[in-house]
């Protein structure tokens, strides 16, 4: 198989997107494929031998950091000079819908994942009106695409209130043997905190959807000391409203994985997420997690099982639920026991079958993902019921 990505987010954008898009051409070119990466704003034009299209971008409004990508003649260019044979479209905005006209006018099966709730965002920075425009746009693309992959129960289900079809679960997998309870560093602990303080964490964007500021209502708990992973927008301001917390800035790799393994609870505070990887990260390190009860979380978060739920936008919960946390040993050592038995069957492996059959679902009869084989006969789908990924309910 041959297969274009075309994301509108890439290194050096860390985020969802942007891993989500490096796990797949992972897996893909492990299973024999060949894949072309088309993405906005500068960066690496190569990464891990695969080529890399760079298309010309604006930053974002109100998110310098990230890029937009401009209209550009020469992806059709592009995209029929590498002649795929599947198109993936990560959080198609307006690169995706580019690329998406491309292929109709090509001929060439499309898949999209669902990733970033924009409308939602909408409201964040300031510009309700917007969601309704932005969700008609989401329909004119997704409901275009031969498949579109949404990563959580509460995101399929928003994408089917709003009428887009051929919509199926695929979740995000996550690193088994690098997000591990063995990984925690006793001398890293010495250095966060202060003698017997519990390490209360947050990883991910510092940015306005996050509501991060919430975490000023658990900051000042006695025997706790907060610590901030992560870089955005909002960095300055929260260093301000927060002068107690430990902010380490953006960290990857081995590193992150001992920060996790570190801490003694995870927090998330952010409503909107279509899943939240960073949540997953923490439960496979053992970690029990504080998080809002709303989009793609609990699908994750059991509550009194894995971790803790609160209302979104509810500091009061937010602060009550940490303190039983701090004040229980025993509670948090019932939930840290359940946390990473709760995502073992989520590895990149199993996560990554899954998306080489939904490709062999929107591929032609006759193609194989796994080779360079195979011939386009008509574009007949075979779509399988939902996978159900073990989806946990709250206790």
């Amino acid at each position: 198989m041959r297969l274009a990505i075309v994301t509108e987010s890439f290194l050096p954008q860390v985020n969802g997107v942007t891993n989500s898009v490096l796990r797949v051409c992972e897996h893909v070119r492990a299973a024999g494929s060949e894949v072309l990466v088309v993405a906005p704003g500068a960066g690496p034009t190569r990464w891990e031998g695969i080529d890399v299209v760079r298309v010309p971008s604006v930053p974002v409004p109100g998110y310098p950091s990230h890029r937009m990508a401009w209209p550009w003649p020469p992806l059709a260019q592009t995209l029929r000079a590498f002649a795929p044979d599947l198109i993936h479209l990560a959080s198609p905005t307006l690169l995706g819908a580019q690329a998406l006209s491309v292929a109709e006018r090509s001929g060439v099966p499309c898949l999209a994942v669902y990733q970033t709730d924009l409308p939602a965002y909408a409201g964040r920075y300031h510009v309700p009106a917007a969601a309704g425009p932005l969700w008609k746009w989401l329909h004119h693309i997704h409901s275009r695409a031969d498949l579109t992959l949404a990563p959580s129960t509460h995101s399929v289900a928003e994408l089917e209130r709003h009428r887009i079809p051929r919509v199926r679960l695929w979740p995000r997998g996550v690193d088994l043997d690098r997000f591990h309870p063995l990984r925690r560093d006793p001398l890293l602990r010495s250095q966060l905190r202060r003698t017997d303080e519990l390490l209360v964490g947050y990883v991910g964007r510092l940015a306005a959807e996050k509501q991060i500021e919430l975490l000023a209502t658990v900051a000042d708990l006695p025997k706790v000391r907060l610590v901030v992973v992560g870089d955005g927008p909002q960095k300055g301001a929260l260093e301000r409203l927060l002068p107690r917390a430990l902010f380490l800035g953006q960290i990857t790799g081995a590193r992150l994985a001992s920060v996790y393994a570190s801490l003694d609870v995870f927090v998330h505070t952010g409503p909107h997420e279509t899943f939240c990887q960073t949540v997953q990260e923490a439960l496979a390190s053992g970690l029990p997690v504080v998080a809002p009860a709303a989009g793609g979380i609990p699908d994750l978060v059991r509550d009194g099982r894995n971790g803790l739920l609160f209302e979104a936008g509810s500091g009061r919960q937010l602060r009550e639920a940490v303190s039983r946390l701090v004040d229980s040993p025993r509670l948090r050592g019932v939930l840290a026991e359940t946390a990473r038995e709760s995502v073992s069957g989520r590895s990149q492996k199993a996560i990554g079958d899954a998306y080489l059959e939904y490709c062999r679902q929107v591929l032609p009869n006759g193609h194989r993902t796994g080779s360079n084989g195979g011939t386009r006969s008509n574009r007949a789908h075979r779509f399988l019921p939902n996978r159900r990924w073990d989806t946990p309910r709250s206790a």
